[in-house]
């Protein structure tokens, strides 16, 4: 066995330990846990700070971009907003125990479906260091141990954050095992702990394309995931262009590099003028490139004709294709053919339409009148998140603290027998 297998597999083993004991813990030794840990980011929030700096000094060598420097820059601030995170999520329900149905049988046995932790976590993730505890804080208080391996351009301030963490469930009498942060940036850990399906239940990648494709063809367990956030904003032919174009001036431009903006806007022949000549200069205002057909260019000539890849790319930028289309149905054939089945929007003020556009629309969260950027789970009321999953099982959509447990089939009788 190589070092490397037997430091895979010495995590597996400290996990699958600690989170045999989290799924007896009470909810009230988890909030305990969040509280002391979010003191102690505070406390030591110069620490944090400091290891932090360690990682900025070689962002330069990983080539990263302004707008990634920001987002692994830790200050004192940012700590205390790691720490009002953990406090949100104490606040939380807890998920662990609750009934989802019961019965009693014929027979007087009495039966019934309790949520329960999935057991050990692997969730890999990039840049933001913020992650770290919001992982550690959903994956412990649904009971489930977790193993972190973060990006190599902020191991130092993810070992800071560990430290913090891990003290912490000491210090409150959980286990410290519960948090573990794989400690070194090699690539071929990451394989190790792909493999160890006796040991971790699911895996969780967050990231880019090629490390979501990695995991998904290396992993012996299940896979929580999202490929694509290649989301649409369909114009209905009955839709206020007024409307129309501030939904899609917050899909696409709030926050483009993330993976609930808009990529593509879709518009009905039949309003295609009085939009194109609302949203064309607010897409100039905004400096959005548009890639269009040859009907979306003859409106709003600063468009470049598009290509079948631009409907197909997850830009997470500034760039937006567009399409001319002569019915709902074609709008959605356009979705089934070139989206991630992450996010649609349709903007309509028809009904027949918003139906048809939701029983047919195959796509983790379908919306109706409103923003893409509202596939979140703090905007959908689950809280934080892990992730966004585009998968259908075990999880869609935003995964909170549910999406992090399963079920289990709780029987009480009092000496039957089956006949």
């Amino acid at each position: 066995m190589s070092d490397w297998q037997q430091y895979a597999r010495t995590l597996g083993d400290k996990a699958r330990c600690a989170a045999r004991v989290l799924a007896t813990v009470t909810g009230a030794q988890k909030r305990v846990w969040l509280e002391h840990a979010a003191d102690q980011l505070v406390v030591r929030a110069g620490e944090i700070v400091a290891e932090n700096s360690k990682d900025l000094a070689r962002a330069p060598e990983y080539g990263l971009s302004s707008a990634a420097v920001d987002r692994l820059t830790l200050s004192r601030p940012r700590v205390e907003g790691m720490a009002a995170a953990l406090r949100e999520v104490l606040l939380l329900p807890d998920p662990v125990g609750q009934v989802l149905d019961g019965e009693i049988r014929p027979n007087g046995l009495s039966v019934s479906r309790i949520r329960v932790p999935l057991g050990v976590v692997f969730f890999i993730y990039e840049s933001r260091p913020n992650v770290t505890v919001d992982a550690a804080a959903l994956c412990v208080k649904s009971g489930n141990a977790v193993i972190l391996r973060g990006g190599k351009e902020a191991l130092h301030s993810n070992l800071a954050l560990y430290r913090v963490l891990s003290d912490s469930l000491a210090a409150v009498g959980l286990p410290a095992d519960a948090v573990q942060l794989v400690n070194t940036a090699d690539r071929e850990v990451v394989g190790e702990l792909l493999k160890l399906s006796d040991k971790i239940d699911v895996t969780i990648p967050r990231g880019g394309k090629s490390l979501i494709e990695r995991v998904a063809a290396e992993a012996r367990m299940p896979v929580i995931k999202h490929f694509d956030g290649v989301c649409h904003v369909y114009v209905d032919a009955s839709a206020d262009v007024e409307m129309a174009v501030g939904i899609l001036r917050n899909s696409k431009c709030q926050r483009p590099g993330v993976c609930n903006a808009a990529e593509c806007v879709l518009v009905h022949r039949e309003i295609a003028d009085r939009f194109w000549a609302v949203a064309g200069p607010m897409l100039k205002g905004e400096n959005v490139e548009v890639r269009g057909c040859p009907e979306t260019v003859r409106r709003f000539p600063s468009a470049r004709a598009a290509t079948e890849a631009d409907y197909r790319t997850e830009y997470l930028d500034l760039v937006l294709s567009a399409k001319v289309v002569d019915s709902l149905e074609a709008a959605m054939q356009h979705i089934e053919e070139y989206g991630s089945h992450h996010t649609e929007s349709i903007v309509t003020n028809s009904q027949s339409a918003t139906e048809r556009f939701l029983a047919a629309v195959d796509s983790a969260a379908v919306i109706v009148n409103a923003s893409t950027r509202f596939n979140d789970g703090g905007e959908l009321g689950l809280g934080a998140e892990i992730g966004i999953s585009t998968d259908k099982f075990h999880a869609r959509g935003p995964c909170g603290l549910r999406e992090l447990t399963s079920y289990k089939w709780i029987v009480r009788g009092s000496g039957q027998v089956r006949e």
